[in-house]
């Protein structure tokens, strides 16, 4: 299957998705948690054809690290070292790439941050999780949503994390920040559209946009 190469920053918006920000009280970490405790319906947003592209999908986890700072939450993330054979220099949640030994997609999560960020396990509640996010380089990652408490040191692994750096929620849970972006496969297969969410000189956009987008729908249900 031919590798997609583009640069998203340089594709036209074709829409913006424009809901309403979320109001404050939703975005505080003790209604957080009691609405991923007991979710109300809602229903994911999921990407349509990329399963179906793929005969074997491998498993990986990623964290949602919601940041419990005095001014309010912000969600912590990484930008990809640019070498990486998939996803190089683009912004991403901590995890990775599922191993045996792990008992479960909260497991890796787990692992997979302490081992690129430097995060222990002792700063991190687990409040909930996502429905899987298919990816275009053949992955099924579980989102881990978690609330982390400071202080904390984070060391970037410098082979796959460039930077840390975070956001805040309140910024990522507004729709007017949520831009709709699509191009042509190769090959005439088709045309794949993404969620883009830039912030200041970072650019969020694919996978990591998509499991955002499906934590505000969880959120403003």
């Amino acid at each position: 299957m031919a590798k997609v190469h583009i640069d998203p920053q340089r594709l036209p918006v074709d829409a913006i998705a424009g809901e309403p920000a979320l109001p404050p009280e939703r975005l505080q970490a003790d209604w957080l948690r009691a609405r991923l405790a007991h979710p109300a319906p809602w229903e994911p947003e999921l990407p349509d054809d990329i399963r179906q592209r793929f005969p074997e999908l491998r498993r990986a986890a990623v964290l949602i690290p919601l940041v419990r700072r005095e001014e309010g939450l912000t969600v912590l993330l990484t930008q990809r070292t640019a070498h990486l054979a998939n996803h190089g220099g683009q912004v991403s949640f901590p995890g990775g790439r599922a191993e045996e030994a792990d008992s479960s997609a909260i497991e890796t999560a787990l692992r997979e941050t302490e081992e690129e960020i430097g995060l222990g396990r002792r700063h991190i509640e687990i409040v909930g999780v996502l429905p899987d996010h298919v990816t275009a380089s053949a992955y099924v990652v579980t989102p881990v949503v978690a609330l982390v408490t400071p202080p904390f040191d984070l060391v970037a692994e410098s082979n796959e994390v460039a930077e840390i750096f975070e956001v805040p929620l309140g910024f990522l849970m507004d729709g007017m920040h949520h831009q709709r972006m699509s191009f042509d496969l190769p090959d005439g297969t088709g045309r794949r559209s993404f969620y883009a969410m830039p912030y200041e000189r970072f650019f969020i956009w694919g996978a990591t946009a998509g499991m955002l987008r499906n934590l505000f729908h969880l959120l403003r249900a």
